[in-house]
């Protein structure tokens, strides 16, 4: 099963995507989209994310997603913190795309916003040319729940909130996208008999 999931992306590689990010065309618009699926958004949320779902009473950029349903997997709608990066790569953004009359946050120069499918394929092709094995649109939201689960307790939290902002329905699906790591169960074991 685990070799049928979407690969986690190391450190490394999110260097690298950003590295790879930093001109062309629409570089900024695909900053965004790879910032978001490190938030844990799918494809179809990335494309059917809208402006109000990230900014405040005034229209600015806010400090969270409030993804609705719709623009969801069935109810998981959620509200996700944004971290500085991507709240600073949306308002550039934002901003560099000037007046739009798309209420999406990701366009294209042809139409008002991404489809889904489109997202999943700008991801498949990024990584491509990346040659990252493995690695899919899904990437960067397993690397995001696998990321957060390990951090979870140190913020005072637990595995249900990482349930929460995966917006998962049962906490079993969101243990599924968690990556397991030998070497901290070693050390965790080790750690109950010092």
């Amino acid at each position: 099963m685990l070799s049928r999931q979407a690969k986690v992306l190391s450190d490394m590689q999110i260097r690298a995507v950003l590295g790879a990010l930093v001109s062309g065309r629409n570089a900024r618009r695909n900053r965004v989209m790879f910032l978001l699926s490190l938030h844990g958004l799918r494809a179809k949320e990335i494309a059917a994310l809208e402006i109000s779902m990230i900014t405040d009473a005034e229209g600015d950029v806010g400090s969270e997603i409030r993804l609705e349903d719709r623009a969801s997997k069935g109810r998981s709608g959620r509200v996700v913190p944004m971290s500085k990066p991507l709240r600073n790569e949306l308002e550039e953004y934002l901003r560099e795309r000037g007046e739009c009359s798309s209420r999406h946050v990701i366009v294209t120069e042809r139409s008002e916003h991404f489809s889904a499918h489109a997202v999943v394929v700008f991801f498949e092709r990024l990584y491509k040319r990346l040659g990252f094995s493995g690695a899919t649109s899904h990437s960067g939201r397993r690397t995001y729940i696998t990321r957060a689960a390990r951090k979870i307790s140190h913020a005072g939290g637990s595995l249900r909130d990482v349930q929460l902002l995966a917006g998962h329905s049962q906490l079993s699906t969101t243990q599924r996208y968690i990556e397991q790591d030998g070497e901290a169960q070693r050390k965790v074991t080790s750690m109950l008999y010092e």
